[in-house]
């Protein structure tokens, strides 16, 4: 089991406004506020924000990839219409998934810095291959 994850960004002031908005339709919020890390969480910092100002600029196809798990496909599209009406990029519009072993929701954005944040869940109705 994950604990949590931890995210370079430059810019940390704008990356804890874009996931403050992208994980608010998940139940997270911001749990803790210091000058150089910021955590957002349900009851506990899951997520932690670390400013890295000198980090060099993330290409299009690396940095990190996290993906959290919703509780139902409305909360996958709201947390995809709010990254991206917080600065995020579109890196896969909502829909169906055919993983190995199961069939799921999800969609894909990149945060400022160019990591790739998903968000997924396994509907109701899916059963395993």
């Amino acid at each position: 089991m994950i604990d949590h994850v931890s995210i370079a960004v430059r810019d940390l002031a704008k990356s804890a406004d874009f996931y403050g908005a992208a994980l608010a339709p998940l139940g997270y919020s911001r749990l803790v506020d210091l000058p150089t890390r910021v955590a957002f969480g349900t009851t506990y910092p899951e997520v932690w924000l670390n400013a890295r100002p000198r980090m060099p600029s993330i290409d299009a196809d690396t940095g990190a990839h996290v993906c959290l798990r919703a509780r139902a496909t409305e909360a996958v599209d709201a947390f995809h219409r709010h990254a991206l009406e917080a600065g995020g990029v579109d890196d896969g519009k909502p829909g169906p998934r055919q993983a190995t072993q199961v069939t799921y929701y999800a969609a894909f954005v990149r945060d400022p810095d160019g990591n790739r944040l998903e968000v997924m869940t396994v509907p109701q109705t899916a059963s395993p291959n």
